[in-house]
């Protein structure tokens, strides 16, 4: 469970087009009869053409006893080049119990290449270390696609399926897919009717025991998700998560 809930809530806060030079944005996700296992803050600021977006994740509730109290921080820098954000380095870290994890990718433009580094320890002992050099390059990490995506997506109301590739999506060799729907009547079902933009990203991870793994969205008309939906969990019903500031 907590490594799934952490997908979510990355998944889905990062799903925003932000214009302001400052912003910060939190949400909750709620599970069914285990009410609200998480909350997660973004915040991202600009200067110049250098931004950096910061996302916390932490878990809450039951959620935060099952997975010994974890939490996440995922951290973008880069730079900007026609309104679009370009990743020159993407740092995870997640800490859970006694157990502290950095991952560090960073980007060379020029070679067209990505290095990750990574570094395990537990009660501050390491524990295991690894240097590679990823099989994919990408202008985009995790974060920053999704930040681009309203932009990289000029015709909103076409139905199709995109596929992108970001680093810190390896598991799945990078590659992201984001669906665009023919109609919009089980979204609005699920998440609510209005100006929205609704899209579907698909999750290369097993989610719960969901075995789409596909999570909805409706995107607000300031490209900002307002709620997200993954669809008929076995026997829980449905995770979502809304914003609350």
């Amino acid at each position: 469970m907590k490594k799934s809930l952490f997908i979510f809530i990355l998944v889905f806060i990062v799903m925003t087009q932000i214009q302001a030079k400052v912003l910060d944005v939190s949400y909750k996700v709620d599970f069914g009869i285990f009410g609200e296992l998480g909350i997660s803050d973004a915040h991202l600021e600009t200067e110049g053409n250098k931004y950096r977006i910061e996302i916390g994740l932490k878990a809450t509730g039951i959620a935060k006893t099952l997975s010994k109290n974890r939490k996440e921080r995922h951290i973008s820098q880069g730079h900007i080049v026609n309104d679009m954000f370009i990743s020159d380095s993407y740092k995870v870290i997640k800490t859970y119990g006694k157990k502290h994890i950095e991952k560090i990718y960073s980007i060379d433009h020029d070679k067209k290449r990505v290095i990750k580094d990574s570094i395990k320890k537990n009660q501050g002992i390491i524990t295991g270390k690894k240097h590679i050099v990823l099989d994919f390059y990408s202008k985009n990490d995790l974060l920053t696609l999704y930040f681009n995506l309203p932009k990289m997506i000029k015709d909103k109301s076409k139905a199709t399926t995109y596929e992108f590739t970001a680093v810190g999506a390896e598991l799945q060799d990078g590659l992201v897919k984001v669906k665009i729907p023919k109609e919009s009547n089980a979204y609005e079902r699920s998440l609510g009717k209005g100006e929205y933009w609704y899209m579907t990203v698909i999750i290369y991870q097993k989610i719960f025991t969901s075995n789409k793994g596909e999570l909805m969205l409706a995107i607000d008309g300031e490209g900002i998700v307002q709620k997200a939906v993954l669809k008929d969990l076995m026997m829980f019903g449905d995770l979502t998560a809304e914003r609350i500031k």
